[in-house]
């Protein structure tokens, strides 16, 4: 049977051929999943200090109008282990071409601003191997938030560095300080503020934040029961760079790199930088990367869960499915997907059906493939 055909038959499957390498990330963020072969990024340069231009026209890379560019975004991890890198440096370079190009605006500087007007990032990788993992927070005036997080990992004994102490740590490993606002940033700030801060994330506080802007106090007594709904999901104010990349001996890394919630409280941090939340690997198991309502699905450590079913012998499909279910069971219209992919090299993904999100599209690149292609699963 040839390639092609291997291929076309893996997409009607619902657990594709197994195939190493793999190089599997959230949304069709193809660039990720290219740019070493160009020279983008190496571990000696870590693209340190290195701004991109354009800096106030990320590249939307949602849908598949803008196939040629995903492309070049998702083979950058890719064609980084063809050049012989190992999964832990193409894991880092995908993450880096992401925050360089802003993916979708939700990666990197210039998005997502918080409630002073100010983008922070976070980031997180990991290495199944060892089961080291470098991580930030709250990350300040850092542009590479991933190359932070691996000189965590690489030069400390610690896990997680957060806030104004991490950029003085970034700063000494020689990382470039600078503003991480862009036009973009302070148009989407400016906007906010004229709803009168509409919508944000604070609850039982008085002025009431439904109508109006802080600062806030909390309220003298709480009541009891639900907090209160909100209305419906920007999808792209919760995108999330998460990759997985499994080695052609089934050395597995992961990494996630995302400029958090839109209008988010100051000093607020997801999912995407917590190890089993945001994402996990294990090398005798398998990776998940995680993307969403962060919030809410750091609570169910959905990542580290699927990697455990899939090391109890569940389908990378069926272990994504499940851990998905888990956080639905309590919050039943949650925006969230995951990615799951084996030892083997199988892989699959699932999603929560919600109001405005019913399909979720990832990419993927093995040796049945040998470029980046962008699969679809629908929403359970």
């Amino acid at each position: 049977m040839t390639r092609s055909a291997l291929f076309f038959l893996c997409l009607l499957l619902p657990v594709c051929l197994a195939s190493l390498p793999l190089v599997i990330n959230t949304w069709p963020f193809l660039n990720a999943t290219a740019a070493v072969n160009n020279g983008d990024v190496s571990r000696n340069n870590s693209s340190r200090g290195q701004a991109t231009k354009n800096e106030d026209f990320p590249q939307k890379m949602r849908t598949s109008g803008h196939h040629n560019t995903q492309s070049v975004q998702s083979s950058l991890a890719w064609d980084a282990l063809q050049k012989g890198l190992s999964p832990l440096d193409a894991a880092e370079a995908g993450c880096t071409r992401c925050e360089q190009d802003q993916c979708d605006g939700s990666v990197g500087f210039g998005g997502s601003p918080d409630e002073r007007g100010e983008t922070t990032l976070d980031a997180m990788i990991m290495n199944g191997d060892t089961m080291e993992v470098g991580a930030v927070g709250n990350l300040r005036r850092v542009k590479n938030a991933v190359g932070v997080a691996r000189a965590v990992m690489d030069y400390t004994d610690h896990t997680f560095l957060v806030g104004e102490s991490a950029t003085v740590f970034a700063e000494g490993m020689g990382f470039k300080s600078e503003d991480l606002t862009t036009n973009r940033s302070r148009d989407i700030f400016s906007q906010w503020l004229n709803q009168k801060c509409q919508p944000n994330f604070r609850k039982n506080v008085f002025p009431n934040a439904t109508l109006s802007c802080g600062p806030y106090k909390p309220k003298a007594k709480l009541r009891s029961g639900p907090g209160r709904k909100h209305g419906l999901i920007d999808l792209h104010s919760h995108d999330t760079i998460g990759m997985i990349v499994i080695g052609k001996n089934g050395q597995v890394a992961a990494a996630t790199s995302t400029n958090g919630a839109t209008h988010k409280v100051p000093g607020r941090v997801g999912d995407s930088p917590v190890a089993g939340a945001g994402a996990y690997a294990d090398s005798s198991a398998g990776g998940a990367a995680a993307t969403g309502q962060g919030d809410i699905m750091m609570r169910f450590l959905p990542s580290f869960l699927a990697v455990e079913l899939m090391r109890g012998g569940d389908d990378p499909s069926t272990a994504c499915e499940k851990a998905i279910s888990r956080i639905k069971k309590h919050h039943p219209d949650f925006f969230g997907a995951l990615i799951c992919a084996n030892t083997t090299g199988g892989y699959g993904a699932a999603c929560n059906r919600s109001p405005g999100f019913t399909e979720f599209h990832f990419m993927v690149s093995n040796s049945q493939t040998n470029k980046p292609v962008q699969e679809k699963v629908y929403c359970i």
